[in-house]
């Protein structure tokens, strides 16, 4: 199995615990139930399949599930986790990856494996590998989105306006997920889409989604969830433009790898530009201080993934010779989660779950600060379940360093 990834587990800064690669004995599942029927679990064990009974025992009665969502820790074997889901859960979807860690009915985790459990009652879901997205192409969309709407029609006697939202989950080392998300969303028409890139830690070498029993690489899954539940959009970020700008001055797109910026090395422009030290540079810097790049009238973050050894920048979204990015400066990263989640919350008329795709640059900013107490508390109290990802889709975009995903309200509530 892999390596731990290394992220400080502890979601309250209390002592992390031990996940497969630690050889821990294994930790009993636990579960959050909503009265919509969906069931959370996660379990910490010493093999797959041991994790795999602890959920299942968890869920309960297999008949009454509809759908699997799987977030997996990379110390787990992927192709022996999906086949594993295949022979536990027989007849019943799933998708999912893997991640830079794990947000459980516990919150904040690590080294775990975190099961959501769609009912049959009030959910109807239909998946669709994307493969081989290095080489997907715009005119793909099509192909893959409309036969997906076709049988999901077919099994709801039509879409209902509003009832329906797409999730992503997408080889994080793809470096694709720009052209992807807007060809998915150009044949999604108003239908909402909102997903995540799949994590390996921060190892950032092979990241793996699951569906039909086996796990894949550099591919993606679409997942249309159709439900007679409330159900609204979040996105949430916490940072906001400075005077600063940095010009792209060499760049290869097709790797995201920026070698200049303002006509010197990059990684000693970027260090100047936003006051560290251009030698000793690393994900808790790039946490903390994104650079953001202006797209309609609105600031995104364009945030750093490594430096490499020559100096030059890999970056976690597209970006390219020409691009005037702008430093960044911290808000109040909890305030400006909790407004977002206390919205969302009040749209939905209570949350029973909110699948969530957060950054893992977050994870470690929020760290950094000391805030995580806080974060996970917010997570707690709004239900939220999901993982650390290398960059979230939400509608057309991929963006960095931002939390997004889908709350889904109480049954009664549905307008």
């Amino acid at each position: 199995m892999k390596a731990e990834s290394g992220i400080p587990t502890g979601p309250a800064g209390g002592a992390a615990r031990a996940g497969p690669a630690g050889g821990m004995t294994a930790v009993a599942a636990r579960p959050a139930r909503s009265s919509g029927g969906i069931v959370t679990a996660s379990a910490h064990a010493d093999c797959v399949s041991t994790a795999l009974d602890q959920i299942a025992g968890v869920l309960g009665d297999p008949g009454a599930i509809g759908f699997l969502l799987v977030f997996a820790s990379p110390v787990y074997d992927p192709a022996d986790l999906a086949a594993g889901l295949t022979d536990r859960f027989p007849g019943i979807g799933h998708a999912g990856g893997t991640t830079a860690g794990e947000i459980g009915p516990e919150g904040l985790d690590e080294g775990s494996l975190v099961v959501v459990a769609l009912p049959r009652d009030g959910f109807v879901v239909e998946a669709a590998l994307l493969p081989d997205l290095r080489s997907f192409t715009v005119e793909q969309g099509p192909e893959i989105v409309w036969p997906l709407q076709s049988r999901l029609a077919r099994r709801t006697a039509g879409l209902a306006e509003g009832a329906t939202f797409a999730m992503t989950f997408l080889d994080g080392m793809c470096r694709r997920e720009e052209v992807v998300v807007a060809a998915l969303q150009r044949c999604l028409d108003n239908m909402p889409l909102v997903g995540g890139s799949c994590g390996d830690g921060l190892d950032f070498r092979n990241t793996w989604v699951f569906h039909d029993g086996r796990a894949w690489n550099n591919a993606g899954i679409l997942v249309l969830i159709h439900t007679d539940h409330p159900f609204e959009l979040i996105r949430s970020e916490h940072f906001e433009p400075t005077d600063v700008k940095l010009v792209v001055t060499e760049c290869d797109g097709e790797t995201r790898t920026v070698s200049e910026i303002n006509a010197e090395p990059a990684s000693l422009a970027y260090a100047e530009a936003v006051g560290l030290d251009g030698a000793t540079l690393g994900p808790l810097s790039f946490a903390s201080h994104p650079v953001l790049v202006r797209v309609g009238g609105e600031y995104y973050s364009r945030s750093i993934q490594k430096m490499n050894e020559d100096g030059s920048l890999s970056f976690f979204c597209a970006i390219d010779t020409g691009v005037v990015l702008t430093a960044a400066r911290p808000v109040d990263l909890v305030g400006a989660l909790g407004r977002a989640l206390g919205e969302v919350d009040k749209a939905v008329g209570g949350i029973e779950a909110l699948i969530g795709f957060d950054c893992v640059l977050r994870r470690l900013d929020a760290q950094n600060r000391q805030v995580i107490r806080q974060v996970n508390d917010l997570y707690l109290k709004h239900r939220v379940v999901g993982f650390n990802t290398y960059g979230e889709q939400y509608r057309t975009m991929h963006l960095n360093q931002t939390f997004t995903g889908v709350a889904i309200g109480r049954r009664e509530a549905h307008r």
